[in-house]
């Protein structure tokens, strides 16, 4: 006879079993939801209206969810931002800057991973572009095979930390959380990894120079302000979408969703300047809306609102929506924008699905009494608050194995969310506890794209190496970095000011204390006489 204790182990062995053996996680966790629902109410554990749950948090939570509207806009901006020639450019101007120095080619790749991962969000794409450009080029020079590998996939998955993060939108959402919160507590941990990839590199020049030579200064092609205008034509646009994108948001001027609307907006705008075939209107309507946009600054820190502002204004959305047609006349951008509307209308219905199936899966988990399954078991590991960590850290990172990030974020993290909640709190507060957790899983679920022999960014990898480059070359080259990242989960345990260093500090308020004292308001006396006839 099965009995309710039974329950929640059965349910979480069975999962583990049935993606195990490959079936689609979506449909294996509704599959086994309903099913142990089902065999729940013969048993008599809870009855049939118990699972009037279930399309209540579908409807209720997943499909009305503002904040996941956020995932198609980011989705379709990298989409349109990996292909529109800008990581060539910036590679190319990069990687001769710093080409002369020992180590170089290996800091513009590590660099322009950062700044690609903080406009795109995606990492395969991220992966091949790199690696497409900057494999032949490290490789004419004599860089060591298993250092070019290590880094190209290293750099590709940086994207998974730098905000806006894909996987930041989802923990915030999973957590509870405000999204801007969650990216700022993931930039110290970001700026930190950068740090990290930058001094094994330098360290690598020390100890093993012939690992990472310096390029020849004969063989660069340009040199002087020609060489900077060409990294700051690369460089400053980023940067004006990055502000777009993430500083409108922190600075609380929009939602998640706008500013993805808007980081959307400005990818076509950017693939359009970026082109070789822009008119020479759309370079005038580009020169005007830049000229638009200081004189809106400008105006605004002077007068504030008012009609000459409303009219700057007028003026910048004219010459974006000039850009943006621009970019319809282009055929290549025309098909560009094709893909980039395909590829986020496949990430968007499987996110869908497997929301909807990790909910069929929680609510009958919870009415099972997994919740107190799992409490129990999670507090009562040896060592306190740092054996919880380690414990959840080495199983999200033996599950990173077999589950792509968005599965672990919509099926784990509401598992454990509660208990970390409670765990937490003491270390860092109540309100930066959940943050704390969600940057910490999603640095640790970097490594879910770089450890062999499952790493997708490893499979990336061998699709565009040359064959000269042995899967084992790939595969032994990327055990330092995930080292790299081995040491940054461990920083951002043992110290986690790292993550709540940006945060707003609570208040120290003793609500005993507060006084509120209303005013009192002379009031003339009412007259209560004979109405007049």
């Amino acid at each position: 006879m099965i009995t309710l204790e039974m329950m929640p182990p059965l349910m979480f062995g069975g999962l583990i079993l049935a993606m195990l053996i490959g079936f689609p996680v979506a449909f294996t966790l509704a599959a086994l939801g309903l099913s142990f629902g089902f065999l729940s109410i013969y048993l008599g554990f809870f009855d049939m209206n118990f699972l009037q749950a279930i399309p209540g948090r579908i409807f209720g939570g997943v499909v009305s969810n503002e904040l996941l509207l956020a995932i198609p806009f980011f989705t379709f901006m990298g989409s349109i931002l990996e292909r529109c020639g800008l990581a060539e450019d910036m590679l190319d101007s990069m990687g001769q800057l710093f080409g002369p120095v020992r180590g170089g080619l290996g800091y513009s790749v590590i660099i322009v991973g950062f700044i690609l991962g903080a406009i795109t969000g995606t990492v395969a794409a991220q992966v091949i572009a790199m690696a497409l450009i900057s494999m032949p080029v490290m490789m004419r020079y004599g860089y060591n095979i298993r250092y070019i590998t290590g880094v190209l996939a290293a750099s590709g998955t940086i994207t998974q930390l730098v905000p806006p993060s894909l996987v930041l939108i989802v923990m915030a959402d999973q957590l509870g959380k405000s999204v801007g919160d969650m990216y700022l507590g993931a930039w110290g941990p970001s700026i930190l990894q950068i740090a990290l990839f930058a001094s094994y590199t330098f360290m690598l020049g020390l100890i093993k120079p012939d690992h990472v030579p310096p390029v020849p200064r004969d063989a660069l092609t340009l040199r002087g302000w020609p060489l900077w205008k060409k990294c700051l034509m690369g460089i400053i646009p980023s940067a004006v979408l990055i502000f777009v994108v993430l500083g409108t948001m922190m600075m609380g001027l929009a939602t998640p969703t706008e500013a993805g609307a808007m980081g959307a907006i400005g990818a076509i705008v950017l693939a359009a300047i970026h082109h070789k075939d822009l008119s020479s209107k759309g370079h005038k309507m580009l020169l005007i809306g830049i000229a638009a946009t200081g004189v809106a600054v400008i105006v605004g820190m002077l007068l504030g609102e008012g009609k000459v502002l409303k009219l700057t204004f007028a003026v910048v959305y004219l010459a974006v929506v000039w850009l943006c047609l621009e970019a319809v006349r282009i055929p290549d951008l025309r098909g560009l924008i094709k893909q980039g509307y395909e590829s986020t209308m496949r990430l968007s219905t499987m996110v869908v699905f497997i929301l909807i199936g990790s909910t069929c899966f929680s609510v009958v988990f919870l009415g099972v009494s997994g919740g107190v399954w799992l409490e129990h078991h999670l507090t009562s590991i040896p060592g306190g608050v740092w054996g919880f960590l380690i414990f959840i850290n080495l199983f999200i990172f033996f599950l990173a194995f077999f589950l792509d990030f968005f599965e672990i974020a919509f099926i784990i993290l509401p598992m454990v969310a509660p208990i970390a909640q409670k765990i937490l709190a003491p270390v860092v507060g109540p309100d930066a506890a959940l943050i704390w957790f969600g940057v910490m899983l999603c640095v640790n679920m970097q490594t879910s794209f770089l450890h062999p022999p499952f790493g997708f960014a490893l499979f990336y990898l061998r699709g565009v190496a040359p064959k000269e480059v042995k899967s084992s070359d790939i595969y032994w080259g990327a055990l330092p970095w995930i080292g790299l990242q081995a040491i940054m989960v461990a920083i951002v345990v043992a110290f986690p000011s790292v993550v709540t260093v940006f945060l707003d500090k609570p208040l120290d308020v003793d609500l005993s204390k507060v006084r509120i004292e209303v005013p009192q308001i002379e009031l003339p006396p009412l007259d209560f006489g004979q109405p007049k006839q």
